[in-house]
């Protein structure tokens, strides 16, 4: 499986229009694909904020973005972030927002600081949700850099690498030959899992089994 077109980002600039259209056009072309599972979405990451970063935003701005970011981590395809050195603002956004999570060894997670407090996005909300409150909670409330080391052992990070091209290529082995649309299911299964009791989750899996159980017998009488 080759990989479709990297998106590359950089969260020591501030977030604009551009980057809210980079991350739809990458989506873009992944929906071009029709969830055949063809390619992987790849989105390299590096640098944070610094300073009165958040001056010029508006809400209108930060809500596409955000919007950007949802759509992109719902593709029916599998997504691959690779990051290196400080990440933060857009870069650490897009990266908590992939399947799969490569870091280098000097990389650094950080949720960005304004004059008065952290930045109260998206970001903080995957953290929690990927590592659990109390592990993220000086990084969240305090904007302590999680190193890469922390960040693997917390779940955060899946790999850490000093060769990212060929974690990439092991990522696209991984997802070989699976269905974009089936992953993009199994990915929302997985989210539900957490806020959903098992009572109300049991529907959703039993049409997800019932799906994979048509199609199967659809090959078996077209083989037939």
């Amino acid at each position: 499986m080759k990989p479709l077109r990297a998106l590359e980002l950089d969260g020591s600039t501030p977030l604009s229009a551009t980057a809210v259209k980079a991350v739809a056009d990458l989506c873009d072309r992944a929906e071009d694909t029709g969830g055949s599972g063809h390619g992987i979405a790849v989105v390299r990451v590096t640098g944070a904020p610094a300073g009165d970063w958040s001056g010029g935003l508006d809400v209108m701005l930060v809500t596409k973005w955000e919007r950007a970011l949802r759509r992109l981590e719902r593709l029916p395809t599998a997504t691959v972030a690779v990051a290196h050195g400080d990440c933060g603002g857009t870069a650490l956004d897009a990266f908590l927002a992939a399947d799969l999570r490569v870091a280098a060894p000097d990389t650094r997670l950080v949720v960005p600081r304004d004059a008065t407090a952290t930045w109260p996005g998206m970001a903080a909300y995957r953290l929690v949700h990927l590592a659990g409150a109390a592990r993220v909670r000086k990084a969240v409330l305090f904007g302590r850099a999680i190193e890469a080391a922390e960040a693997l052992a917390l779940g955060i990070v899946d790999e850490l690498t000093d060769d990212p091209a060929a974690a990439v290529s092991g990522a696209a082995e991984l997802a070989a030959g699976l269905s974009g649309k089936e992953l993009a299911i199994r990915r929302q299964l997985l989210f539900d899992a957490a806020t959903t009791s098992f009572e109300d989750a049991l529907g959703a899996h039993l049409a997800a089994c019932d799906r994979a159980l048509r199609q199967g017998a659809e090959k078996e009488a077209a083989a037939s």
